[in-house]
């Protein structure tokens, strides 16, 4: 229990530094619903979470513009994952297209069992330009451990995104 608490507190300090350090923040904030095919029926339930961008860490590849991408959401069964990896993000006048790739720290509290502590979260969010520096979208994911746990049920969700930049 108390290793639990000391990563959670060292994972909210590591965010927050991240978060401080930078002065031009981009931060969504999403709520959905955690395993939507739920083929047993005793897991779907809600999400929420947050994400954060630093904008001055894009960089343009031959793969498009990418950046790093850090976040966090919980459960409404208190499953918690803290991620961070990679964003594409790829602009098609006022839509945007980011697909994602995080490996992350899962916990699953009273909701499903993934398996293993060490997840694989892939995304794909679709995003409409609503306001300057604003954007409303919907994400689809799909969370598992490729198969290094002791099961991979692995779930998929989708989240209702507001994000916006400071």
């Amino acid at each position: 229990m108390k290793l639990k608490f000391f990563t959670y507190v060292l994972l909210l300090f590591v965010f927050k530094q991240t978060i401080v350090m930078s002065e031009n923040l981009d931060i969504s904030v999403y709520t959905g619903t955690f395993d939507v095919i739920d083929k047993e029926g005793d897991d779907q339930t809600t999400l929420v979470g947050v994400e954060h961008r630093n904008t001055d860490l894009f960089r343009n590849t031959f793969l498009g513009k990418v950046a790093p991408v850090s976040g966090a959401f919980i459960t409404g069964k208190n499953s918690l994952y803290f991620y961070t990896g990679i964003e594409g993000q790829y602009s098609l006048g006022p839509m945007n297209i980011s697909p994602s790739f995080t490996p992350g720290y899962y916990d699953k509290g009273n909701g499903k069992d993934l398996g293993s502590a060490l997840e694989f979260k892939s995304e794909v969010k679709v995003g409409f330009d609503i306001f300057k520096d604003s954007n409303l979208g919907y994400s689809y994911s799909h969370i598992s451990n490729n198969d290094w746990g002791s099961t991979n049920p692995g779930t998929d969700n989708q989240q209702l995104t507001f994000s916006t930049r400071f």
